[in-house]
């Protein structure tokens, strides 16, 4: 196993990711850290990056490269953005890190940047048809996409931190700095040509901390239960309100508003009135907050050199097959579960009529229901309920993943409440509930299927006769230990399906 690390030198924050690389091209992440830099405070006087931002640059960096000494870090893939491409004194800055800081920093081209940020999105969300806005500290990067194949983008020389000095004006209020602003980016933005054409079923999808800034705030807001960032869905009227409460706030660099970090406060205004010029020139049916740009999409290039060409096909398995690496699961039991609460999921779909959306959730459980075991056996189901509700799981909405802990937790035992699943009733659907019951039994019997964790029960085949379900199998080997796990379910399976089970 290698270890890599990734460093993201941006206008107004560093940032550092090193991962974990397996030898059949996974990657975990093990370690992250951002610093605070503001490069481009300044650069609009005469283009020079100014000594004092250059020496903090240098501090943030060289702690970078000490914690990936630490770490034992083989490779060190670097990469600076706008401030450092418009840079008047570019070279001698590089200079200066390669000799102080012993990193060797690629500057993105725009093209570059776009193309990475695009990379971290499409292989960490299942958004079929989106336009990507990555509001950077001394750019704009705008990336349209329709199934997962790349169709425009374009990139404004301006960003939330330049933008905010060019309109810094103590003599007028906040909401009027906004409108100001507002009306600059529009000009821009009406000249590029093919936003014009933007299907206005498309999603809009925000990268960067404006965007986990507005995200924080709408859940403080709607008082939503759960504090993630990415694939945060919100509608057109959540940003409003976000808008609205935050227009007659004067804010500076020593604000502080709940819900918004101070690191952003003073150049929160600038990207929210960014975002509403965009929403008056294309669109959009919603947004969502993707937690994962230019760092992510240089890991993926990297471990999956492919992936600059051509995306993941299957961003949930891709994620899935890393936590089961991460986690050290038994990989054959948990694609053998996988496969027969599958099979059991389409044989007994008379009798639950749930909706496809729902294998999804039943693919994450399978894979990850003993995830758990790395804490406690004895309560691993809950432990697997955590840790699937708190991994960073790619290609599954937020509900998705609430109801794939859920059933993790019910197929070993009937433990799980309605009581507990209200907790989240402002995610969930009504449906939800007897969705999970049933999950968590097919799950079960799925598992029982593979007590022996030797894959001897190849096949299954269901008839429904009356009050019963005759459920055949088909085996290479003695299974009566599988038989004997699964007779277990019995009651549970009557309870949620209304009929008896018989196991042949």
């Amino acid at each position: 196993m290698e270890k890599i690390a990734i460093i993201d030198l941006g206008s107004q924050l560093a940032r550092l990711v090193i991962a974990n690389v397996t030898d059949d091209g996974y990657f975990m992440v093990c370690d992250d850290m951002r610093e605070q830099v503001k490069l481009s405070q300044d650069m609009e006087w005469d283009g020079f990056l100014k000594p004092n931002r250059v020496a903090h640059a240098l501090k943030v960096l060289k702690m970078f490269r000490k914690l990936c000494d630490t770490n034992g870090v083989e490779k060190v893939f670097a990469y600076a953005t706008s401030a450092v491409r418009r840079a008047k004194n570019q070279k001698g800055f590089l200079d200066e890190v390669a000799v102080t800081c012993g990193i060797k920093l690629k500057v993105l081209t725009e093209e570059e940047e776009a193309g990475l940020i695009y990379s971290g999105v499409i292989n960490t969300m299942d958004i079929p048809k989106g336009l990507i806005l990555d509001i950077c500290g001394g750019s704009i990067q705008l990336v349209y996409y329709y199934r997962r194949n790349l169709l425009a983008q374009a990139s404004l020389p301006f960003g939330a931190v330049t933008v905010a000095e060019l309109f810094k004006d103590a003599t007028i209020d906040t909401e009027e700095q906004m409108k100001n602003i507002q009306a600059y980016v529009k000009e821009h933005l009406d000249k590029i040509e093919w936003l014009k054409d933007v299907d206005p079923e498309t999603q809009l999808v925000g990268v960067g901390g404006a965007f986990r800034n507005i995200g924080r705030m709408s859940r403080m807001l709607k008082r939503y239960p759960i504090d993630i960032s990415h694939n945060y869905h919100m509608t057109m009227e959540d940003l409003s309100q976000v808008y609205e409460a935050f227009k007659n706030t004067e804010v500076d660099s020593n604000t502080r508003i709940r819900g918004l970090s101070s690191v952003r406060a003073d150049i929160f205004p600038s990207a929210l009135a960014t975002i509403s010029a965009l929403l008056e020139t294309v669109t959009f049916s919603e947004m969502a907050i993707s937690d994962h740009g230019i760092r992510d999409g240089a890991l993926f290039r990297t471990v999956i050199p492919t992936t600059a060409e051509r995306p993941i096909s299957d961003v949930l398995g891709f994620s899935l097959n890393s936590l089961v690496r991460q986690y050290n699961l038994n990989i054959p039991h948990a694609e053998h579960v996988y496969n027969i609460a599958m099979q059991l999921f389409k044989q007994l779909k008379v009798l639950h009529k749930l909706p496809r959306m729902y294998v999804k959730v039943l693919r994450v459980a399978a894979i990850l229901h003993d995830a758990g075991e790395c804490v406690d056996y004895n309560s691993h189901h809950i432990h697997s309920m955590y840790m699937i509700h708190q991994s960073d799981i790619y290609g599954i909405s937020q509900r998705e993943k609430l109801l794939a802990g859920f059933v993790a937790k019910g197929h070993h035992g009937n433990d799980l409440t309605i009581a507990e699943m209200m907790k989240y009733k402002d995610i969930l659907h009504e449906e939800d509930y007897d969705a999970v019951r049933k999950l968590g039994v097919i799950l079960k019997i799925a598992e029982s299927f593979d007590r022996s964790k030797s894959g001897i029960i190849t096949g299954i085949s269901c008839d429904l006769l009356g009050d019963s379900v005759i459920l055949k199998i088909e085996s290479e080997a003695d299974a009566g230990l599988e038989v004997r796990s699964a007779m277990s379910s019995c009651a549970e399976f009557k309870r949620a399906f209304k009929k008896n089970l018989e196991i042949l």
